[in-house]
């Protein structure tokens, strides 16, 4: 996608697809009104960014020599370096959202901690039975995994939930990626299987383990509450239904203006170069 088709992409989608999700559950729109459980964005940010992001790839359509090119990670410890930061700054995301200095946001931050631990010891768990040899890429991808799954929860749950929530969460993740590396499917940060999965399995088990007696809001399945789970998946599939007609229209719109891929000439070249003139790095001989 060339580089001005992508910012007014991403400038439209936020105005049109991100604002209306976002009121529909924070700014007292029908889904809040509905009793919808989204702390910090799982519903709103993730779900609405993993359809988006589907539906840009089945638009857009894969890469030339995809997925024939390999497509090895460019530096593992760069890879473990972002993930740990990533983690850091998801502190202040989730228990941010709080938006006070006070017992929920303490517990956001303790739900953060925990739920990627969960996601990350079933992760390796199934990278070993699978390969042999639990990897850094997969465990930095879990990591992430864990943080979107908890998002929607984070101030609604109780410490021993989280990680439950982040174990069960690097199940579908994990086979959707897996799936995902066997098909055309060209999503090469696995937006989809990370994040798009990952929110939407953290916002329905916010409806399994949410306990008024922490969060004074509502509780979920395990504590007498079965509705709270129906309600959350009507949250879920407003958003799926929303954000990917509204991103489909909008690619479709932008692609009469602007060209939403790069020409073969430009791939083979890269992007570095055919938009900004020069490389990230220079290897020289000699």
């Amino acid at each position: 996608m060339r580089f001005s088709a992508y910012v007014l992409f991403i400038t439209l989608w936020a105005l049109a697809v991100y604002s209306p999700i976002a009121h529909w559950v924070w700014g007292g729109g029908w889904l809040a009104d509905l009793g919808a459980l989204d702390f910090a964005g799982g519903t709103v940010v993730h779900v609405n960014a993993g359809v988006a992001a589907l539906v840009a790839a089945l638009v857009v359509g894969k890469r030339h020599d995809y997925p024939s090119s390999s497509l090895l990670p460019h530096n593992v410890p760069f890879v473990l370096l972002g993930a740990g930061l990533l983690w850091f700054g998801w502190f202040g995301f989730n228990a941010g959202s709080a938006l006070t200095a006070g017992t929920s946001a303490a517990l956001a931050f303790t739900t953060t901690f925990l739920a990627p631990m969960g996601t990350l010891v079933v992760w390796t768990l199934f990278d070993y039975i699978r390969s042999g040899k639990p990897t850094a890429v997969g465990a930095a991808t879990a990591i992430v995994v864990g943080l979107v799954a908890i998002t929607p929860a984070a101030g609604f749950i109780g410490p021993m939930s989280a990680l439950a929530l982040g174990g069960v969460a690097a199940i579908p993740s994990y086979f959707g990626l897996v799936w995902r590396a066997k098909t055309s499917l060209d999503d090469s940060l696995d937006v989809v299987a990370a994040h798009g999965v990952g929110g939407t399995v953290g916002a329905l088990l916010t409806g399994v383990f949410a306990q008024k007696a922490l969060n004074g809001v509502a509780d979920g399945v395990l504590f007498g509450n079965p509705a709270q789970l129906l309600t959350q998946a009507i949250a879920v599939g407003a958003a799926i239904v929303y954000s990917g007609a509204v991103s489909f229209v909008l690619l479709k719109v932008i692609g009469l203006v602007l060209p939403l891929r790069a020409t073969t000439d430009d791939q083979n070249v890269g992007l570095d170069m055919c938009m900004h003139g020069e490389e990230a790095y220079v290897h020289a001989e000699g």
